[in-house]
């Protein structure tokens, strides 16, 4: 894992906020994008100061030909109205070739594993990004962690047939396991409780460790993936190239992936 930094701001600057940090990231990996590229767009708040620096690029006339496949209807909307041109993952032209694909994390290990999905956009985020050449992660340092699961929920995207049913089966993979915890994700509504939806029109599974997931990633991914009702799980092993840090005295620190 290779790494290089920024130069530190001028002593007596006051320190950056973490939204901030977040725009300082995202800045630096659209630093990657080429004209003529396609790009997978992510989602959420980091991700969005990369859409708005794509658009402003694009308006400039800096990035010709820079079109995106959105990993969300919340990113289809914020990329629209920052005049990125859109292209679906597939059609009847065949897939658009991804070159690279920029998003947020909410963890990332020192194997440059990540959490992603505490949004509920899981399931598009990962097959899009799977599918480019090349994946920057753009985040805070806040989000380097020594193991998966550290800091909050690891989300896994349920079918809603059976949900129940796939929660008890998905607590029987960590049976046992002290601090462990599933349930599945509601939002309030009117006052009233009522089951997170995802773009898919599926439901989320958050799981929670008491001190991060210890064990084989891939084995327990495996072992979740099996489970008739489960989509998708939010742990995106070995999928990033490049993470881009901003750090809290205003330095950026980029992570490579080891070959």
């Amino acid at each position: 894992m290779g790494s290089a930094a920024a130069s530190p701001p001028p002593s007596g600057s006051p320190l950056p906020s973490q939204d901030e940090l977040k725009r300082v990231a995202a800045h630096r990996a659209v630093e990657f994008v080429e004209p003529g590229m396609t790009l997978g767009l992510g989602t959420g708040s980091t991700a969005a100061h990369a859409l708005d620096r794509i658009g402003d690029l694009l308006r400039a006339g800096a990035l010709p030909g820079v079109a995106g496949v959105p990993t969300s209807l919340k990113t289809e909307l914020h990329a629209s109205r920052a005049g990125i041109p859109l292209l679906p993952l597939g059609g009847a032209a065949g897939p658009a070739r991804i070159h690279l694909s920029i998003d947020g994390a909410d963890e990332v290990d020192a194997d440059l594993n990540l959490v992603k999905g505490r949004g509920g956009s899981l399931l598009r985020e990962k097959m899009i990004e799977g599918a480019g050449e090349r994946f920057v992660v753009i985040v805070d340092e806040s989000k380097l962690v020594p193991r998966l699961g550290c800091t909050g929920a690891i989300p896994v995207e349920v079918v809603p047939f059976g949900a129940p049913h796939t929660l008890g089966l998905i607590r029987k993979v960590f049976d046992g396991l002290p601090g462990f915890s599933a349930r599945l994700r509601t939002v309030k509504k009117d006052a009233a409780e009522e089951m997170f939806v995802t773009d898919n029109g599926n439901y989320i599974v958050e799981m929670f460790f008491e001190d991060g997931i210890r064990g084989d990633l891939r084995d327990i991914s495996d072992s979740l993936l099996r489970i008739t009702g489960v989509v998708e799980h939010g742990m995106f092993l070995g999928m990033a190239t490049t993470v881009i840090v901003a750090n809290r005295d205003g330095t950026v620190t980029l992570l490579h992936k080891k070959k």
